[in-house]
């Protein structure tokens, strides 16, 4: 008897194969990070349906389990060669194999030239991705795909990454675009950032295999494949088990199955690796409070001042505000969440000005950032001018020897070189937004805190989680895995800042 088992980045799968090949048991679950109990969950229900199977050609597969493989002693399988060795062995004559998994995707060319190409650094366009835009959309994503069957419109949205396709679905809600629409362009966004950021300018045609849970369970996701490859892929059999019953093929060593869960439980005692704290003591953090307090603006009131000029920052996802008086006090400010539509926020922001401070004579002023347009026309704002340098001359009016700046924004993060009191170089993110605002607010409503709460949470920790530095999908795994391993929220929060 042969067993696969595939730990993936969310589902577990097992396949059990008599030695002609026959699928005699298999199972497909979600694991929520619990990988030990799930698999000795499975254990005792393999123990029950074979009560006289002691011992079983056993091989692991999936991008979770090398480490569950290393730690028990077992034989592991790359997943992509167990995917090429069942489809190979089902399917002959497939010329290419697209899967989506939880936070992986990959496209095998089969045949004489070999190839295959997966996702790496980012997981948009995966099946974490497709759950994050069911939870923006307010549904459950089994409902993604019944709105998709009944939409009659499809727009253009990013499907890099989860953090940008948030900026392009929200102002469609509040415009009232229907869900259903939605999950039909949120499915075709899936299909061309799977088709064009791995295969690469490759054709795929001939015989197409559809693998893996998003594909299996979502026909109008396959019928976006379709419609962008003009083929007509079919998705087979088992599609869930690919990899796991590659593993069985490939399994060559027999396992002592009633040892399995003695090695599974001394594998599963380890806490989670920890970096060192933010601040070692309150003094660190004193200290620290007080170097980044020496700089500061002159305050004022619109009242005391009678004239001040505005500036307005239109940035990806807040709108922020300043009011100066001419000698460079600062008046008013106003920082607050766009909502999807800059427009609403600098209306009633300017509103309420004019009500409070009817004597304060706005002399001019300039807008900047990516709504930068919008709100000059909308406005009539005097003048308009590129982020970058409005970041420039605050820097030079608080530092004048000024010659470094970072910016960390919603969705952007760009850091300035200057030279000779001129900016000298620019570098800025380009396809992924980790590392950015959004990315740790994400993080904080996950865990159920604002922005400002996560944060002062994570100044205390003091044994912050080793998350690495990846995309924002791939990091949910990380955290609820740290969480499994006793990880508090404060040192879930130090970590994240740590990994920007």
């Amino acid at each position: 008897m042969q067993i696969g088992l595939d730990i993936g980045s969310t589902t577990i799968k097992i396949a059990v194969l008599d030695d002609a090949g026959n699928l005699l048991f298999h199972k497909y679950e979600r694991h929520y990070s619990q990988i030990a109990e799930k698999i000795l969950a499975l254990h005792k229900e393999l123990m029950t349906k074979f009560p006289t199977l002691h011992s079983a050609r056993l091989a692991i597969s999936g991008s979770g389990g090398i480490g569950v493989a290393d730690s028990c002693g077992l034989q592991f399988v790359q997943e992509v060669f167990a995917e090429k060795i069942c489809a190979e062995k089902l399917n002959p004559g497939t010329d290419a194999v697209i899967e989506l998994g939880g936070e992986d995707a990959k496209i095998l060319f089969l045949g004489r030239h070999f190839d295959a190409r997966m996702n790496d650094s980012c997981a948009g366009g995966t099946g974490a991705f497709i759950d994050q835009m069911a939870s923006l959309l307010n549904v459950e994503t089994p409902q993604m795909n019944e709105l998709a069957q009944q939409a009659h419109n499809t727009y253009t949205i990013a499907s890099r990454c989860g953090v940008f396709a948030k900026s392009d679905i929200q102002p469609l809600l509040n415009q009232g675009a229907e869900k259903s629409d939605l999950a039909a362009s949120i499915f075709h966004a899936v299909a061309s950032q799977a088709i064009t950021g791995l295969a690469k300018g490759r054709p795929i045609s001939g015989n197409v295999l559809y693998l893996g849970g998003p594909l299996t369970f979502m026909s109008c996701l396959r019928d976006a494949f379709d419609s962008v490859l003009n083929i007509k892929g079919v998705c087979p059999e088992n599609s869930l088990l690919y990899v796991a019953m590659g593993a069985a093929f490939c399994a060559e060593h027999d396992v002592d199955l009633t040892t399995l869960p003695e090695k599974l439980q001394t594998a599963a005692q380890h806490s989670f690796e920890h970096l060192p704290p933010l601040f070692k003591n309150e003094g660190e953090y004193t200290v620290f409070k007080m170097r980044h307090s020496k700089e500061s603006v002159a305050i004022g009131t619109p009242a005391e001042a009678g004239e001040a000029f505005i500036g307005i920052d239109s940035g990806s996802t807040t709108i922020k505000i300043a009011v100066m008086s001419p000698d460079g006090k600062l008046l008013d400010s106003f920082y607050q969440s766009n909502k999807g539509n800059p427009v609403v926020a600098v209306r009633n922001y300017l509103t309420d000005f004019y009500t409070k401070y009817p004597n304060c004579r706005l002399l001019a002023g300039a807008v900047t950032g990516y709504g930068e347009e919008l709100i000059r026309h909308g406005f009539g704002v005097d003048y308009g001018i590129v982020e970058t340098m409005a970041h420039f001359y605050a820097a030079q009016y608080l530092e004048p020897e000024v010659d470094f700046i970072l910016d960390i924004g919603g969705q952007d993060m760009k850091c300035l070189k200057i030279h000779n009191g001129a900016i000298d170089n620019i570098f800025l993110n380009e396809a992924c937004s980790s590392g950015c605002g959004s990315f740790l607010q994400t993080f904080a409503e996950i865990l159920g805190y604002t922005a400002e709460q996560f944060a002062q949470i994570g100044l205390k920790a003091d044994m912050p989680v080793d998350l690495g530095s990846r995309c924002t999908v791939f990091m949910n795994s990380s955290v609820k895995q740290a969480q499994k391993d006793g990880a508090s929220v404060a040192n879930i929060s130090a970590g994240l800042s740590i990994s920007i």
